[in-house]
């Protein structure tokens, strides 16, 4: 296991509308936010789910050269990929990084256990760590009743060591608030160096809570989505715990 960063110390909405079909809205380059106060959606707990499961052009390959030996197969159904060890070793990790509206910042994250607490401050809860894809994937809630004390919500995802990077997985982040319809950030841009995304950004404007899409890659972790993004905390080296 390698090493991780661990912790030591108002624009006009755009946003695709929701379909009948899938009661959902996308965040995209050009449709980047959509304002939870005017959905009336800004009350309750707001549940942040991340799933990922790998590309299946990963086995193109396989299943090109299987046809050469097997030509039948071609009449059979593709299989479905999805989540499991078995396939691969993947294991993306979702975290926060908070600030408050009292001045005080950190991060929610499996790393080091900084799990949070949904009723006290920084009412934000990561429910844990999925090492493997499951179909629950790995998910977070913010007490959004208690939005007058948050002033911004950073939500990123960055990959385990010794495992592929972004661009050999499809990985979302799903947004469920307590009204309206869920809000969905793909993350399916090819960044093969990438070590962290940050994803999407909730933001108290003027006692306007807004959801904006940032989809940022860089190439390190924690620490580098901090400088990017001026929350100005201390990092050092941490790891992640053998087993939960």
């Amino acid at each position: 296991m390698g090493f991780f960063d661990g912790l030591l110390g108002g624009r006009a909405a755009e946003f695709d509308s929701g379909s009948a079909a899938s009661n959902s809205i996308e965040l995209t380059k050009r449709h980047q936010q959509v304002s939870l106060t005017k959905q009336g959606a800004a009350t309750g707990n707001l549940r942040i789910n991340l799933a990922w499961r790998m590309r299946t052009s990963d086995f193109d390959g396989e299943q090109r050269a299987s046809l050469f030996r097997h030509p039948f197969k071609a009449l059979k159904p593709p299989e479905v990929l999805g989540h499991g060890q078995s396939m691969v070793n993947v294991d993306l990790d979702l975290g926060a990084l908070y600030e408050l509206t009292d001045g005080s910042k950190g991060v929610v994250q499996p790393l080091g256990g900084l799990l949070g607490d949904v009723n006290a401050p920084p009412y934000v809860k990561l429910s844990g760590d999925d090492r493997f894809g499951s179909a629950s994937g790995e998910t977070m809630y913010v007490n959004l009743d208690h939005r007058d004390d948050i002033k911004r919500l950073l939500v990123f995802v960055y990959i385990y060591d010794q495992t592929p990077a972004f661009d050999r997985t499809h990985a979302i982040v799903t947004l469920y608030p307590s009204n309206g319809p869920r809000i969905e950030i793909g993350l399916d841009e090819r960044h093969p160096q990438a070590r962290s995304c940050a994803v999407v950004m909730i933001e108290n404007v003027k006692g306007e809570l807004v959801v904006r899409r940032e989809v940022k890659f860089v190439y390190g972790f924690q620490g580098e989505l901090d400088r990017l993004y001026g929350w100005g905390l201390q990092w050092g080296r941490g790891y992640k715990t053998a087993e939960r």
